[in-house]
């Protein structure tokens, strides 16, 4: 093996290329248009471009992406993460065009890659399984039916989904048919198949995964467990390794199941099997059930690379390369405690909504280890998944990791597009979370306290201070309340994040604050805030149009509409469903009313805070 095709995008190919750069390789990149400027194009040894901003235009299309290896002579191509990693018939073109896959068997994606078999699969090699359906017949009415039987709530999992696309937990029998629809459009978009199986609901369920690496000389070994259990939306913001609370007995029961699943469809490479379970009485063997496999490496590889000072994509490719697993069973050890942030383009306030735009100011930690596909000046577009950078601390025990991995997101300053950076920062030192983990409703449970939703009181001091120090000594331009026989008053109205607050401006505040692209921005803790004195014109345009108007949370496409002209509408009916980065987002009517107005069709493009339909209150 002389060079490697890195068939995937960002900080997936950059992590790939630093490797396989160290092994001596040539390494080749495809890409998108809209990705010709990122980082990972420029640090491969050769970049093509293989079509417009869709994925399936460039990095879904295998014809483009082995058209590309033909071109560059390519001996390997390793599809990274995501995108074809789990697609046997890719993987099976690669192989009989002669050029060597980094990636599991075709045999074993397809023996893993559908939900239901991959259970029947794994109880017939003696590996609990989550109870559900997972039947041939999936018409609504049936899938409704077992749901019902099986008893809320439930999740509904695409049979071929992943990275929570295609998966909606239902609470009540009355919402199962629209989730259902959503699960099947979500499904077809990301994986070109609608089947979806139904799963028992585990409560106080965690998310447990082992990391399991097998090569063609018949050995299979485990680096252990990873706990996945901080998740929103089913995608997960916090992993780390090892698993809180796991003891020795039930690490060893949970990974030789791993093994044996692996084994049990003769695997090869680098796999994951993932585990959900039931936490209300500790982490114990007999309550953990098999979920599924993912035939591929996983995002959260890092921690698990930190905890054994192995590199798992060396691993990857050594194995692909026909080579024996580097080591045994026997020397692989725990060392330390491992935690990874996910850093997101997104506004945890605004319901975890994606933020695009261009990355005017993008400072991450130099502090611990940080896997990025960006830098500053380049742009977070609709078209991917939102992730700015992965950010990984490694310390000797878990308290000392969540310490850096909080200090380190506390540093990170981005504008203008918004993150969960504070998020992460506050989750890592939760009290609940930092004392014994969580599970997978933790951040739903203490949304309240892990989300800023406004500034505190040093922070609007500090926005104060700043932009009292860029004003001049003009009385009439002063902040605070100037009056003519009297003292000032120390406060100031001012404008933080949208938002028009009292702030007391005193001089001694320490200021963190600066203008960037004309804006006033204020760093604190991981947040980003604008900072300007208000104006009368605020929010003027948006009450304008009434309070019946449904506005794009975000920018993307129009895949469905339910609503029409003249139709009478209930309060939370679905009117209007936008897809971006790979999630669909359902905007509702407001109230009980008359549609007036649809402004958009399917398929169409739309920006943030477009307005899109206009909902009119009573009866025509």
């Amino acid at each position: 093996m002389e060079s490697l095709l890195i068939a995937n995008r960002g900080e997936i190919a950059r992590r790939i290329i630093r490797t396989a750069r160290a092994m001596g390789l040539r390494t080749i990149a495809v890409h998108s248009d809209v990705d010709a400027r990122l980082p990972f194009v420029r640090e491969a040894d050769e970049a093509l471009c293989i079509g417009g901003p869709s994925a399936r235009d460039s990095y879904l299309s295998q014809e483009k992406i082995l058209e590309a290896a033909f071109l560059t002579r390519a001996s390997a191509i390793h599809p990274g993460y995501g995108f074809l990693s789990e697609n046997a018939a890719f993987a099976e073109a690669v192989l009989a065009a002669g050029i060597v896959w980094v990636g599991a068997p075709p045999r074993a994606i397809r023996a893993m890659g559908l939900k239901d078999a991959a259970k029947r699969l794994m109880h017939e090699a003696g590996v609990r399984v989550t109870p559900g359906y997972m039947g041939e017949d999936q018409s609504g009415e049936r899938l409704k039916r077992e749901a019902d039987d099986i008893g809320y709530p439930v999740l509904i999992k695409a049979t071929a989904g992943g990275g929570g696309k295609g998966m909606r937990r239902v609470e009540a029998a009355d919402g199962f048919l629209e989730a259902l629809d959503a699960c099947r459009r979500e499904a077809k978009a990301s994986f070109g198949d609608d089947r979806v199986l139904i799963e028992k609901y585990i409560p106080d369920p965690r998310h447990i995964e082992v990391q399991v690496f097998a090569d063609t000389h018949g050995n299979c070994v485990h680096l252990f467990e990873r706990d996945c259990s901080v998740q929103r939306r089913h995608q997960k913001v916090i992993e780390e390794a090892p698993a809180p609370g796991m003891d020795e007995a039930t690490r060893e029961a949970i990974c030789d199941a791993a093994v044996r699943a692996a084994r049990a469809v003769s695997y090869v490479g680098a796999g994951t099997v993932e585990f959900i379970a039931d936490s209300s009485d500790g982490l114990r063997a007999d309550r953990i059930w098999f979920m599924e496999m993912n035939t591929r490496l996983q995002v959260e590889h890092p921690v698990t690379e930190a905890i054994t000072g192995e590199d798992l994509v060396r691993w990857q490719i050594e194995v692909a390369a026909g080579k024996p697993l580097p080591k045994s069973q026997g020397e692989l050890r725990i060392r330390g405690w491992a935690v990874e942030g996910r850093l997101y383009a997104e506004n945890p306030a605004a319901g975890y909504l994606p933020s695009t735009g261009r990355l005017a100011r993008l400072c991450l930690p130099s502090t611990i280890r940080v896997d990025s596909g960006v830098e500053e000046g380049d742009d977070i577009t609709s078209f991917y998944d939102p992730m700015i950078a992965k950010l990984i601390a490694h310390g000797r025990d878990r308290a000392t990791a969540l310490k850096q991995l909080a200090d380190a997101c506390e540093q990170v300053e981005i504008w203008p597009v918004k993150s969960n950076a504070n998020l992460l920062a506050r989750v890592a030192s939760h009290p609940e979370f930092s004392s014994e983990g969580a599970d997978t409703g933790f951040l739903d449970r203490h949304d309240a306290e892990l989300i800023a939703r406004v500034p505190d009181e040093l922070t609007l001091s500090r926005a104060a201070r700043a932009l009292r120090a860029g004003k001049g000594q003009d009385p009439w331009d002063a902040l605070d309340g100037f009056r003519l026989n009297a003292a000032p008053d120390p406060r100031a109205m001012i404008s933080v994040g949208g938002q028009t607050l009292w702030a007391s401006a005193a001089p001694e505040t320490e200021v963190s604050s600066e203008w960037i692209d004309g804006t006033c921005v204020l760093f604190d803790r991981g947040n980003a805030w604008r900072v300007s004195v208000p104006s009368s014109e605020t929010n003027q345009s948006a009450a304008g149009i009434g309070s019946g108007s449904v506005l794009s949370p975000m920018p993307g496409t129009i895949t469905m509409i339910d609503a029409e002209p003249h139709r009478k509408v209930k309060k939370g009916d679905r009117l209007i469903v936008v897809e971006a980065m790979k999630m669909e987002h359902i905007l509702r009517a407001p109230f009980d009313g008359i549609v007036r107005e649809v402004l958009v069709s399917v398929g169409a493009k739309v920006a943030e805070g477009q307005l899109v339909a206009v909902v009119a209150r009573g009866e025509e």
